[in-house]
């Protein structure tokens, strides 16, 4: 029998917790979260599950803490779902990927309409 690949695990996380989080999780906290993408350890013993959310600030934070304790119930329900020997200790990081891609949008769109780009290290820094 082969090795069961890290990446088609990957697959099936995303898409069981994807339905998890949709209609098994309660929490109105988690409800506005979408996964955007599952990384399995080689040893298939962790499963990073990078999360979206349009929330920002402080109802993001709360968001990620409450998906942060529900991550047992969440592995839970994924056992008889994966079929596997030992299921992957779920860990929800969020996906910073999408702002960092608006913001190159925003960049280029600046670039190409001529108008001035700010440092965002003199925006951070205070007067």
């Amino acid at each position: 029998m082969g090795r069961i690949r890290p990446e088609r695990v990957a697959e099936l996380v995303q898409r069981e917790v994807t339905e998890i989080l949709s209609r098994h999780l309660r929490d109105p906290r988690v409800q506005g979260f979408n996964v955007t993408d599952v990384e399995v350890s080689p040893d298939l013993g962790y499963a990073t599950v990078f999360v979206s959310t349009l929330e920002t600030g402080e109802a993001r934070a709360r968001g990620l803490k409450a998906l942060d304790r529900a991550a047992p119930a969440v592995r839970h329900l994924l056992a008889p779902r994966l079929g596997l020997r030992e299921v992957p200790e779920v860990r929800f990081r969020f996906d910073e990927s999408l702002e960092r891609g608006q913001r190159v949008e925003e960049l280029l769109r600046k670039i190409h309409d001529g108008e001035a780009i700010e440092d965002e290290e003199e925006e951070e820094k205070p007067e």
